[in-house]
């Protein structure tokens, strides 16, 4: 079940990197940035969750917070309605933006509420069950 979460959730965020070559736009290229460092964050757990590395509880809970502080970042990252071939950004962002903050700030508030809790690897699990679902919600409504 933990690698189920794990590969749910890097999937959602693996494909970051490959988006950002060629982009034109500095808003789109700063979301995009704020997207992979969540990514590259979501990876570190994701190594523990999948058995890939040891659990260790402090770096768990670090790579947690840092995704609570950049999932902070993402209403402002978007509030300019720009576009690029490359982004996977739907318009509805935009023209249901209540709905789209609310998305964004429930992953802040997902990571911020796990930070300092995890110390086991089923603490792990379960703060990633609940970011996932999160992440999920929001890319399944709003990215290509």
């Amino acid at each position: 079940m933990r690698k189920t979460y794990a590969a749910i959730v890097l999937l959602a965020l693996g494909t970051a990197a490959l988006a950002h070559s060629g982009v034109e736009d500095k808003h789109v290229m700063a979301r995009m940035d704020v997207m992979k460092s969540i990514g590259d964050q979501m990876k570190i757990v994701g190594a523990m969750a999948k058995g890939q590395a040891a659990f260790d509880g402090n770096t768990a809970n670090a790579a947690i917070g840092q995704i609570a502080q950049l999932s902070s970042q993402v209403p402002a990252t978007f509030a300019t309605p720009a576009t690029d071939p490359k982004s996977e950004a739907l318009p509805e962002i935009w023209t249901e933006w209540e709905q789209f903050e609310k998305l964004a700030n429930d992953s802040e508030i997902a990571a911020a509420s796990a930070v300092g809790t995890i110390a086991t690897p089923e603490d792990l699990d379960t703060a990633l069950r609940q970011i996932g679902v999160t992440c999920k919600a929001c890319h399944s409504k709003y990215r290509d």
